[in-house]
């Protein structure tokens, strides 16, 4: 089952473990999200960097945002999808 409540986003660059950690924890539940390479969209890491975001990755799914590996943020998505 796929879960679609919002767009969701993940930035994200090559070879970055939190990156991937938070890619495979969202496939795994089912949430469905768009992904940018900032090492590929050099702007996207300007405007990150402008919103006041340090590290990678960062995701923003609507109103909420965050940067890092975040299971407790994945699960709260998956939970307001399950709910809605």
């Amino acid at each position: 089952m796929e879960i679609r409540i919002m767009s969701i986003t993940i930035y994200t660059r090559n070879n970055c473990v939190q990156c991937l950690a938070t890619k495979r924890a969202m496939e795994n539940r089912g949430v469905s999200f768009e992904m940018v390479n900032v090492d590929q969209v050099p702007d996207a890491a300007e405007t990150l960097r402008a919103r006041g975001f340090r590290q990678l990755p960062v995701v923003i799914a609507g109103e909420t945002s965050w940067s890092g590996f975040r299971p407790d943020m994945i699960n709260r998505l998956q939970a307001q999808a399950t709910s809605a």
